[in-house]
């Protein structure tokens, strides 16, 4: 969850940390801290987002070539500054910086304590670098020796870094399921938790493995794993571009990448799909696609709005590939000892590439002898690196703590793995194949139609946006987006919402239904159009508010309904990656309307890389 961002080199450490910091701002916003180097090892931390940190500095000496730097997603430990991160050591020689949890703390911590060890926050990353200051101390081992002693005694996930008063040029990081980018530059390296906080300096970075040590000493690099094992770093080339990652012009990150999503979902299907030739092409599916032809069962694992990208797709797969699809919650996945069979096809879906409870229902998956095939965005993230196979989406950053275009890209990826499958396997004729290439080529058109209803939007947003409660209701392929779209308002206006199949109202939710109560159905004119018309009829004998996503040209809804949206009409398998986006817009609009922050919602990190 947390971000984390360290430097070394001939610069001044503490702008580059502090933007860095700000980059990394989507992963928590709890509290933020900084170490320099400048005249002993000095930490300077505070509650709140990193601005609020910079406004205690002013006064400062900082100038420093060395520096480590932390924004927090309170895991152990309430906000506050003494819980903020950096951490010192048990003598103020170390300090460190940490993104994980570490799972036996609390036993680690006793045995400290007993030997006199005394601690000023409550958070298990002190207990950390405690316990390796001890090994330190006492074995008389270097510091990067006593960094592989303690991996191999805590049980957990973390990304460290560590910075030694007595070593002014000498960082040492490790990483065990939580990201970390090294950046390489000229005689100056970086770490982050994303390559965020490094493209301005550096386009070459190196992914570290879980179980590594990095060891960056006097202008040079060594990386070694808990076994004391040495390897030769990777060196990758980053092609991320630096405006990606800057709002463009837009008031919030989330606007721009609603706004993003016709280049996203055409960037998601460049070189992969041709509809004129008929052409369908996912390298990173080519060598296992026969395996997923001929699976028995599909499994989808993912959380959040990755979990309602698989849900869509769950529709699609099973309807065009004949294939039984089972949609999981990661979460739940590894803990109800689920039956996975040797050959079992796992889809493992997650933006950043590094959702803990994702990683681990790959593992348990894994284990069992099933083939795991990732989607996701974040090249060399864990999940891409853990899978047999995969794609990535290509969606860009995503800045964004509430996903938008993540969760448009996911869900063209699906289809298109979905399409790939069945027209192999013969499940689906050749017309309806290129039908379908040739509506799923379109969308990116339809979807800037889409956004250009944004005033009309804006205009009803207005006028809910003191609603306490929101029903969201959609059958078939737009029950998946009712639930997204509940879960975009709730997530950043603080508005309970609830997403439903429109035909479950009557076994429960419709007891809610009042004049007070807005409900969205989104009604496009599909195989289950006349069964959601009732269904609005139903909500507005009870004198709710109706609110409908309609296809444009509909005659009937518009009659019943108190607003409609109308969007571009395509085949219903496809629709939801046009229906979501007045959902996102609705929420968006809300949220700002009502004071919200809407980029860094309050509670929420984009990377849940804890469980």
């Amino acid at each position: 969850m947390c971000g984390i961002v360290a430097y070394v080199g001939h610069r001044e450490a503490y702008p580059i940390i502090v933007k860095g910091l700000k980059r990394l701002e989507y992963r928590g916003y709890d509290s933020a801290g900084i170490a320099l180097l400048n005249g002993g090892l000095n930490v300077y931390k505070k509650k709140g987002k990193v601005v609020d940190l910079e406004a205690t500095l002013t006064e400062e000496e900082l100038s420093s070539k060395i520096g480590i730097g932390h924004t927090r997603w309170a895991t152990h430990g309430e906000p506050n500054d003494r819980n903020a991160h950096p951490h010192y050591s048990s003598n103020k020689n170390l300090a460190i910086i940490h993104n994980g949890i570490i799972e036996n703390y609390d036993s680690l911590k006793k045995e400290l304590t007993a030997r006199g060890h005394v601690f000023h926050s409550d958070t298990d990353s002190e207990v950390f670098i405690h316990f390796i200051d001890d090994i330190y101390q006492n074995t008389k081992c270097s510091l990067e020796e006593a960094v592989r002693l303690a991996l191999n005694k805590v049980v957990g996930a973390y990304a460290i870094v560590i910075i030694d008063e007595n070593a002014p040029n000498q960082l040492i990081a490790a990483r065990k399921g939580s990201p970390l980018v090294l950046g390489i530059g000229k005689d100056e390296f970086f770490l982050a938790s994303d390559a965020t906080p490094i493209i301005e300096y550096t386009n070459e970075v190196v992914y570290l493995n879980d179980y590594e040590i990095a060891t960056i000493r006097d202008g040079s690099l060594s990386i070694r794993n808990v076994e004391d094992i040495p390897s030769t770093p990777y060196i990758q080339k980053l092609e991320m571009q630096l405006e990606a990652i800057e709002k463009g012009g837009y008031e919030h990150f989330m606007l721009k990448e609603i706004f993003e999503q016709p280049r996203s979902i055409s960037d998601c299907m460049r070189g992969r799909l041709d509809a004129n030739r008929g052409h369908l092409v996912l390298g990173g599916l080519r060598e296992y696609i026969n395996k997923i032809v001929n699976a028995d069962r599909i499994l989808i694992v993912a959380c959040g709005t990755s979990w309602h990208a698989g849900t869509v797709a769950e529709y699609i797969f099973e309807e065009f590939t004949r294939i039984p699809v089972e949609v999981e919650y990661a979460s739940e996945f590894r803990y109800r000892n689920p039956i996975i069979k040797e050959g079992d096809v796992v889809i493992a879906i997650s933006q950043s590439g590094e959702t803990a409870d994702t990683l681990a229902a790959i593992e348990l998956a894994k284990s069992k002898g099933a083939i795991i095939f990732g989607v996701c965005n974040v090249v060399g993230s864990s999940i891409a690196r853990a899978s047999h196979a995969g794609s990535y989406t290509h969606a860009g950053p995503e800045i964004g703590v509430a996903s938008t275009k993540a969760f448009t890209a996911q869900v063209t990826v699906l289809t298109m793995v979905a399409l790939l499958v069945a027209h192999r396997k013969g499940s689906i004729t050749e017309a309806r194949y290129h039908e379908l290439l040739t509506d799923l080529e379109q969308i990116p058109v339809k979807v800037e139609k889409a956004l250009a209803l944004n005033k009309q939007i804006e205009y009803i947003a207005d006028i809910f946006k003191d609603a306490r409660n929101f029903l969201y209701l959609g059958r078939g392929y737009n029950f998946p987006v009712a639930l997204e779209g509940a879960l975009k308002l709730k997530e950043i206006s603080y508005i309970h919402a609830e997403g439903y199949p429109a035909a479950e109202m009557k076994h429960g939710p419709i007891a809610l239904i009042d004049e007070e109560m807005p409900v969205v159905f989104i009604a496009t004119h599909d195989s289950s159009y006349e069964k959601i018309v009732s269904n609005i009829q139903e909500v507005k004998a009870r004198k709710g508010k109706v609110i409908a996503v309609v296809t444009e040209g509909d005659t009937l809804i518009p009659k019943m309904a108190d607003f409609i949206i109308e969007v571009p009409a395509t085949n219903e398998a496809i629709m939801p990656l046009i229906s979501v986006i007045p959902l996102q817009l609705l929420s968006y609009h809300i949220a700002v309307m009502r004071g919200c922050n809407v980029d860094q919602p309050r509670n929420l990190a984009k990377s849940v890389t804890v469980e």
